[in-house]
């Protein structure tokens, strides 16, 4: 009986778990040792203790690039532009590196600019142009930079807007605090909740990543609902974690898409973008 014959024979009888645990253990192995080796590798050269950043593969940026083309209906190439525009932004990478390096915090983040997902927050904004753009969760700000230079992009076009950033601790935005990029954002310190309750324009597009409990992201997305212009834009970045935007979008008569973001030699499985729309 030739190889192949013997393991489809094997196969039907009840000694194949164990036959199969050899080349089942390998396969696990093989996996731990990859996951073993990038946490270890992080633990020696990153400070970062929360909210990580790192690069995405090729395969899921190409993904980001088709889930922003649909839910922007726009063609993939003017998408990809969008976020070569933001990866060859030099002015804003130094100011990323140059006020990480000197922050009071420096000792909890890393100089190495890394957008991950948030080049699909940048061509979403530099796409559907939105007036008045609400994130809550701000943490150094690398997030409020990125949305900060789109809509500067946008303003030399002919499309200015503003986004406004809340956020609980009065020492989160320290890198979105220096202009021209400070010139288009109001950092606004408090409970997120009150101060949607407070805001006295139209939003245009709103992205929640603060608190990360179901309840407070349920929460924010029905403050905010009342205040939301036609056609507003709703994004979450706690995609991967609940289905309380897809919940939201249900309720509202809304579309719903989900992004899930692969990192490279990260530890860490990665975030995502949840958009309603």
């Amino acid at each position: 009986m030739d190889a192949t014959k013997l393991r489809r024979a094997i196969a039907r009888t009840p000694l194949a778990p164990v036959a199969a645990f050899p080349k089942r253990f390998a396969r696990v192995a093989r996996h731990d040792a990859k996951v073993l080796r990038a946490s270890a590798r992080w633990l020696v050269t990153s400070r970062e203790h929360h909210n990580y950043t790192y690069e995405l593969t090729k395969l899921s940026r190409h993904h980001l690039t088709w889930f922003v083309s649909v839910v922007c209906d726009i063609p993939v190439q003017q998408v990809r532009g969008y976020v070569a525009e933001i990866e060859s932004d030099d002015a804003l990478r130094h100011h990323i590196e140059q006020a990480t390096a000197t922050a009071a915090r420096r000792g909890l983040a890393d100089r190495k600019v890394r957008y991950a997902r948030r080049v699909g927050w940048y061509a979403i904004v530099r796409a559907t142009h939105p007036a008045h753009v609400v994130e809550t969760g701000v943490d150094k700000g690398l997030g409020t930079c990125v949305l900060a230079s789109a809509l500067l992009r946008n303003a030399q076009e002919g499309h200015p807007g503003r986004v406004t950033s809340l956020d609980i601790n009065p020492e989160a935005g320290y890198l979105a605090r220096v202009a021209p990029w400070s010139e288009v954002v109001d950092l606004v310190i408090g409970d997120s909740i009150a101060s949607i309750g407070a805001l006295d324009r139209p939003v245009d597009l709103f992205l929640h990543d603060s608190d990360h409990s179901r309840a407070h992201e349920k929460r924010e997305f029905d403050a905010v609902e009342p205040t939301l212009a036609p056609g507003a834009i709703l994004l979450t970045d706690n995609v991967t974690s609940t289905n309380v935007l897809a919940e939201h979008a249900e309720r509202t008569g809304r579309r719903f898409l989900a992004y899930r973001e692969s990192p490279v030699n990260h530890w860490y499985p990665g975030d995502g973008i949840g958009v309603a729309w």
